[in-house]
């Protein structure tokens, strides 16, 4: 019989905290019963694995919309109108 032994291997690093965001943490993860680390892992967890966000379609100019091959004339408009 062979014996396989797996041990999950871990980084240990050091994130500093605000002081309200540590008392915050801690007093969560006391009150769900679990370690801080625990807590930190699920929602570096929960982050990561969440589905990226949409990129934002890129607007080009002009922004007013017309039917296709159509243009629009501005030659003969007074833009200091639309200011007063």
């Amino acid at each position: 019989m062979v014996m396989v032994l797996c041990k999950a291997i871990f980084m240990r690093t050091t994130i500093d905290l605000p002081d309200a965001l540590f008392r915050k943490t801690k007093a969560n993860a006391a009150l769900r019963g679990t370690s801080m680390k625990e807590l930190i892992v699920a929602a570096l967890e929960k982050d990561l694995n969440a589905t990226p966000p949409k990129e934002a379609k890129r607007l080009t100019l002009p922004l007013i919309r017309m039917p296709k091959g159509k243009k629009l004339n501005l030659k003969d408009l007074d833009f200091d109108d639309l200011l007063a």
